[in-house]
């Protein structure tokens, strides 16, 4: 447990995170964001982040050591996808009971888990989590992992981030420090080149980087290691040769990124792939990081000529969502780096942004937004779902994008809603990606459904009655009401 403070200490002193550069030695130690109260309903653990940042990887088995709820409340709970091996997809879990814990089993049923993965897949790695009631017992999850990779030949990678020890974002940093202490930097790559780069934070949700990664095969540009969306073990162990990396999600793994650069110099920016300019802006930084680094200036004119040629394409395509959509007003209640990616992106066709949250946003995104919409009062730390449904019943916005735990306060509001989180069924990522954006975002606020909800019930239309005293207008027009609606056209309704 002692290795364990001294890994949340270190994570908590980043210095890469703008917030702690100008704090003082002792000050930086508190960390980037405020932690979290523990025990508060702060959304996922530490078990949850670390689970969603190596999980993707997609041909390791994920060995959780734990009771039967922790695996089961947290597989497959992100819109992730493989181009290939599905293992990642398979449920493993050491399944400990009050007899295991009493008779203090848990090691024991671990190993013999680990031998049983082995023998059954034989997958290129194995991880290990540790969970809650593994960690309070006292299981030593890193000496069995030892003794198992010695005893079977294969690397297990013990993941030491039980739930206990703070929110999703601890876990998201736990999991990157596995990763630099028991993975990347294992293999050596036959085929290194000055072309290889890294992409962090990116989970290739509903198939995103599928988007993206056909960009850089024209120009000549190998992905080493997505890390983690559609990932190999191997190209993560190899991920120390690449040249340059581009971090989509700081908020879960800068500390991967500046330590990769301080060990391996691989120098690092921060980039989205949410809409026309930023993809752009992201495969300059990248061209330019990789001729620092020895590459042949030639790439940088033919990613301006690939940027010509995909952003024409794009636009064109767009204009016909222009008029549509031009002034309509938009409610962004989600976080991170989708809190001015996405901002800046809908901003590009004149889509009016009335507010978006940055409960989950780094200080450096806050100050993205600021720079885009130019005005503090359209930011939002977090708005409670009364205040949500009172802005939305009042018209404020025209659609709201957020994820779906707050899609019922739209519906309920009668306003439409499109699910922009780790649970959509649409790739927004690249140019393409937000071509698919927009028209997704078309379908939503000119679908007919939205008129006829928000049109009157036959039983209380008011209509007029002729030569009839004020008296009893009322009470006859409900009967009316009534009338029509006990009548078998599609008019009678029309007419109220």
């Amino acid at each position: 447990m002692s290795s364990l403070n001294a890994k949340i200490q270190d994570v908590f002193n980043e210095p890469a995170c703008e917030n702690n550069r100008g704090k003082d030695a002792k000050a930086r130690k508190k960390g980037c964001s405020k932690p979290l109260t523990p025990g508060a309903a702060a959304g996922g653990c530490a078990f949850d982040g670390a689970k969603i940042v190596l999980q993707p990887i997609t041909d390791v088995a994920h060995l959780v050591h734990a009771p039967l709820a922790c695996e089961g409340n947290s597989w497959d709970n992100r819109g992730t996808a493989s181009s290939g091996p599905t293992l990642w997809r398979t449920s493993f879990t050491t399944d400990v009971t009050e007899l295991d814990v009493m008779m203090g089993q848990g090691e024991r049923k671990l190993f013999k888990a680990i031998r049983e993965i082995k023998e059954a897949y034989a997958p290129p790695a194995i991880f290990v989590y540790s969970t809650c009631v593994t960690a309070l017992i006292g299981d030593d999850i890193e000496a069995v992992c030892k003794r198992a990779a010695e005893k079977f030949d294969l690397p297990v990678v013990p993941v030491n981030a039980p739930g206990f020890v703070g929110s999703k974002n601890l876990g998201n940093k736990l999991a990157g420090e596995a990763l630099l202490d028991h993975v990347i930097g294992t293999a050596e790559p036959d085929d290194a080149g000055p072309y290889d780069i890294n992409i962090l934070g990116e989970f290739n949700l509903s198939g995103e980087f599928w988007l993206v990664k056909p960009l850089f095969d024209r120009l000549g540009i190998r992905v080493r290691a997505s890390i983690p969306g559609d990932a190999r073990y191997l190209d993560v162990a190899s991920a120390h040769r690449a040249r340059a990396t581009m971090i989509v999600c700081s908020t879960a793994l800068i500390n991967l990124a500046r330590k990769m650069e301080q060990r391996w110099d691989i120098p690092f920016f921060e980039g989205s792939f949410y809409g026309i300019t930023d993809t752009s802006e992201a495969l300059r930084q990248i061209s330019r990081l990789l001729v620092k680094k020895g590459a042949d200036p030639e790439i940088l004119g033919r990613t301006e000529a690939l940027i010509a040629e995909e952003e024409a394409i794009a636009w064109k395509k767009l204009a016909a969502y222009r008029p549509r959509l031009e002034g309509k007003r938009v409610l962004l209640n989600t976080g991170g780096v989708k809190s001015w990616s996405v901002v800046h992106a809908l901003m590009e066709i004149g889509i009016e942004i009335v507010g978006t949250s940055v409960k989950k946003s780094t200080p450096e995104d806050k100050e993205r937004i600021k720079k885009i919409l130019k005005d503090e009062n359209h930011m939002f730390e977090a708005m409670a779902p009364r205040e949500l449904y009172a802005m939305l019943s009042k018209h404020e916005a025209d659609i709201m994008l957020s994820g779906g735990r707050t899609q019922f306060i739209a519906l309920k509001a009668k306003v439409p809603w499109l699910d922009i989180n780790q649970e959509r069924h649409q790739p927004y990522a690249g140019y393409d990606g937000m071509v698919e954006l927009v028209r997704q975002i078309d379908l939503a606020i000119h679908n007919p459904i939205w008129r006829q909800v928000r049109e009157p019930p036959p039983w209380e239309c008011r209509t007029a009655v002729e030569d009839e005293p004020p008296s009893s207008k009322s009470k006859t027009a409900t009967v009316q009401g009534f009338k029509k609606f006990a009548g078998t056209t599609a008019d009678d309704f029309g007419e109220c």
